[in-house]
């Protein structure tokens, strides 16, 4: 069976284990303390980081995004990059606009600095980037409101990676209740369509020892 070295509130681990969900794919997880920097994971990527796939009996593969482009061309049905090319296009802008933009200025500022500082041993968190995540996730929910208002789905149309990235950062940050749902009614409706997932059971089923999730944080119905 394929391996998935992972970290459970990795915006980038959650985005290719719902991929693989989408997928219908099994796959075994393993929690890897990055710390430790074990010689054998290094020896799988340099670069120390996860997530990091190894298919059974095939290749090692690193970066959320090239696992998912992977999996797309691997196991092309259900397609994560549905359309045309201008419509692909548009999924991967916006994957990148998440695990880019929205990672930097939301994710880093409450996640990082709440939790991974803390088992990344790097520290104490910081309350001025706190409070920068918390300012700057509204501006993100904005946008999030405008495309959903406009579109079925992010990206147009169809359920798509753009989806699938999005979905797995917000996540990651609503596991802390630090995503203002009440503000952004039509951003919480579409949270609430991704969450309603079979792929995404799994993701609400998480659990870190020593900080539990809101109660809201797994109810479909939040």
């Amino acid at each position: 069976m394929r391996t998935l070295y992972h970290l459970w509130l990795s915006p980038f681990c959650r985005k290719v284990r719902i991929a693989l969900a989408e997928k219908g794919l099994d796959v075994d997880l393993k929690a890897e303390n990055l710390w430790e920097r074990r010689p054998e994971f290094i020896a799988m990527n340099p670069a120390g980081e996860v997530p990091v796939l190894v298919e059974d009996d095939g290749p090692t593969l690193v970066d959320s995004s090239a696992i998912c482009e992977y999996l797309d061309e691997t196991f092309p049905e259900p397609t994560l990059f549905p359309g045309d090319a201008a419509s692909r296009a548009e999924v991967r802008r916006l994957v990148a606009w998440f695990d880019g933009k929205f990672n930097r200025e939301v994710t880093e500022n409450l996640v990082g600095e709440k939790i991974m500082k803390r088992f990344l041993r790097l520290g104490e968190p910081d309350s001025r980037a706190i409070r920068a995540g918390k300012s700057n996730i509204q501006i993100h929910l904005h946008y999030i409101t405008w495309l959903t208002e406009r579109r079925t789905w992010l990206a147009g149309d169809q359920f798509s990676l753009a989806d699938i990235a999005a979905s797995a950062h917000l996540s990651t940050v609503d596991y802390l209740d630090d995503v203002p749902w009440g503000k952004f009614e039509a951003a919480k409706i579409w949270y609430a369509r991704v969450k309603s997932r079979p792929s995404f059971r799994a993701i609400l089923a998480d659990h870190i020892p020593g900080e539990p999730p809101p109660r809201h944080y797994a109810d479909l119905d939040f």
